[in-house]
């Protein structure tokens, strides 16, 4: 996608999964990447495989201090910022009984906190180079109750809420904010699921299988990029069809 090239976009948990494959793709596509994580080692070696054009931040996107110190980053590097992936993320399943406080405000902390704190700052820059592009990772639990993840549930539907207040706030200044809704994703995250559940979702998708890191990246970079430079305040859904 030529309408990538030369862009600098961050990407938030890019040390692994789909938010290593988003900043893969990205980079591969001739954007600049900043991938941010709390893994160095992971994170430190995906960047450096793109030499000049990606770098690495160590980044809890809970703090906010933290936060200014990516996007500062960014600036540095790259001279302007013109997308954010806000892709980090905990999944902590756990019924409503079952969930401590603790957990909870984890939960809260990372997902729904974190994606508010990176809108806030992202959309600072971008209104400096008159515009730009966010993209928000909700989940189909943010469209759906299902039992078991309270906590994490709860932050997937306010990530969709975010995402359309953010796209009705930041769409007069040129910044579209839009959200994927992935379904079952072969990644590490799975295995806090039973084995079976992750089996039965394969075969409850009507593509009779889980989604790949690739699938989702494909479509964040569309999203991310011109190609979608009429679509904002939208929600995706990238589930294989399993919420038919």
């Amino acid at each position: 996608m030529t309408s990538i090239q030369g862009k600098t976009i961050i990407v938030t948990g890019a040390a692994n999964g789909i938010g290593r494959a988003e900043a893969d793709l990205l980079a591969q596509s001739g954007a600049n990447v900043v991938f941010t994580d709390l893994d160095e080692v992971n994170g430190t070696s995906a960047a450096e495989a793109f030499g000049g054009h990606a770098i690495f931040v160590r980044h809890d996107v809970s703090s906010a201090s933290d936060w200014e110190r990516a996007i500062a980053a960014a600036i540095e590097r790259f001279g302007r910022l013109d997308g954010l992936i806000n892709n980090a993320g905990i999944y902590r399943p756990g019924s409503l009984e079952e969930t401590t406080e603790e957990a909870f405000d984890r939960q809260v902390a990372v997902n729904q906190k974190g994606t508010f704190l990176g809108m806030k700052y992202a959309a600072a820059e971008m209104k400096k180079v008159g515009g730009g592009a966010i993209v928000n990772t909700s989940s189909i639990c943010g469209i759906r109750g299902i039992r078991g993840c309270i906590a994490y549930n709860g932050t997937k539907w306010a990530i969709r809420g975010l995402t359309k207040t953010a796209a009705a706030e930041l769409g007069p200044y040129g910044i579209r904010v839009n959200a994927i809704l992935p379904g079952f994703i072969d990644t590490s995250i799975l295995a806090a699921n039973p084995p079976e559940m992750n089996r039965q979702a394969a075969k409850d998708a009507v593509l009779n299988r889980l989604g790949s890191p690739g699938d989702i990246a494909s479509l964040a970079r569309y999203l991310i990029s011109d190609e979608s430079s009429f679509v904002t305040g939208a929600d995706f859904l990238a589930d294989g069809g399993y919420t038919l």
